[in-house]
């Protein structure tokens, strides 16, 4: 492509990825590793010297801290690298630090909320006990409200719970149960999930040995609907499919990701996404320390799409938004006409009453929001 001038946005979204967990949970497939077995202090500094090389010139608008797991990390180490984070942001924006329950206290909270931090995400899950063990987490249920009690104390006015749904042996009682736990916390905003197994986790490998059985296909669209009206009761709004928030508190630096905006990500495993083109640090530790250390590429990958794959990706990307494609924007932004390019599926799935064309935007109905992945495949390529 010869003009990238498209792809630069007026500024661009900083993740830091925390490659280290206490202990890995049976359901997780980011990269990550025990933190034990790592010299951290050493890890550490070479993000912080990786993100000095590749922020350089960009205009950073929000920041996020994940992983793996950030409150594994020694307390000066994590308030390290959320110095040198802030320091690349100077604008008084979103920075999200996401926490484990039990990993943290006031006094922590407190100093990351004294460096910048003003957005929490807590990785809560559930708030039953089998659930909880199930998951492989530590934590307890008592846990999650001490940790958002603390947040609170330390000033925070923006927290998000993480929730999973459909966990083997759940039910809808059990999960209205984690729903109404969750309002019960007054949280700013949630993310609820349907347990997905991947083929290389722990729960992965005994669904296909036939050692747990997954909760059934109805139950977990069920569980969704719940999800959906329960939190809108509650006056925590939908916003894009897994995502929920009180009026103003939608996620600033996710909302970037899902209008395909420009993103740097910095540590082991991280991807970034900038003009075009999506590359992936190497996922290994050792082998990511040596590149930075001896000034070499911590790239593993490296794809550059053409102007059809960007746009298709946009539309994908748009349509998790309840808010869906903006016409107007989406020419501008790709040069393509969303309505011809996606002509066939749109037609179809109207038909069908899964997409609506309304106010110049085009959007999932809230029937095709439980089987939107199947929905949003024929937008990939076409």
């Amino acid at each position: 492509m010869s003009d990238n001038s498209k792809y630069i946005s007026e500024s661009i979204g900083l993740y830091v990825h925390v490659p280290f967990c206490r202990t890995k949970c049976r359901y997780c497939n980011f990269y990550s590793e025990p933190i034990t077995k790592y010299d951290a202090g050493a890890i550490i500094k070479a993000m912080i010297a990786e993100m000095e090389l590749r922020t350089a010139g960009y205009s950073i608008k929000t920041l996020y801290l994940g992983g793996g797991s950030p409150s594994s990390l020694p307390r000066e180490l994590l308030l390290e690298l959320v110095r040198q984070m802030k320091q690349r942001c100077q604008a008084d924006e979103e920075f999200t630090v996401e926490i484990n329950p039990g990993q943290v206290d006031e006094i922590l909270l407190d100093k990351l909320h004294k460096k910048g931090v003003n957005r929490l995400s807590i990785g809560a899950q559930s708030f039953i006990q089998r659930e909880l063990d199930f998951l492989g987490r530590q934590h307890t249920a008592d846990c999650i409200s001490k940790a958002l009690g603390y947040g609170r104390s330390a000033g925070f006015e923006n927290i998000n719970l993480d929730l999973i749904f459909a966990v083997p042996g759940s039910s809808l009682d059990s999960w209205k149960y984690n729903l109404n736990s969750a309002i019960e916390l007054s949280p700013d905003h949630i993310s609820a999930y349907s347990l997905t197994y991947e083929d290389q986790t722990p729960i992965g490998i005994d669904l296909a040995a036939g050692i747990i059985k997954s909760v059934d296909e109805e139950t977990d669209r069920q569980m969704y609907e719940m999800t959906i009206d329960e939190l809108k009761r509650a006056g925590i709004y939908q916003y894009e499919i897994s995502n929920f928030a009180k009026d103003g508190f939608e996620c600033r630096h996710n909302l970037n990701y899902w209008a395909n905006g420009g993103y740097i990500g910095i540590g082991p495993g991280a991807t970034s996404y900038l003009r075009g083109v999506r590359s992936t640090n190497y996922p290994n530790i050792h082998r990511y320390a040596e590149a930075v250390g001896n000034g070499a590429s911590t790239l593993e990958t490296t794809e550059k799409l053409d102007n059809l794959e960007w746009a298709c990706e946009s539309a994908v990307l748009n349509l998790r938004r309840r808010s869906g494609i903006n016409l107007a924007e989406f020419k501008k932004q790709t040069g393509f006409d969303a309505e011809l390019l996606f002509e066939e599926p749109i037609q179809e799935y109207q038909k069908l009453g899964l997409i609506e064309k309304n106010n110049g935007r085009i959007y999932l109905t809230r029937k095709a929001l439980g089987i939107a992945d199947s929905i949003l495949c024929d937008f990939s390529a076409v």
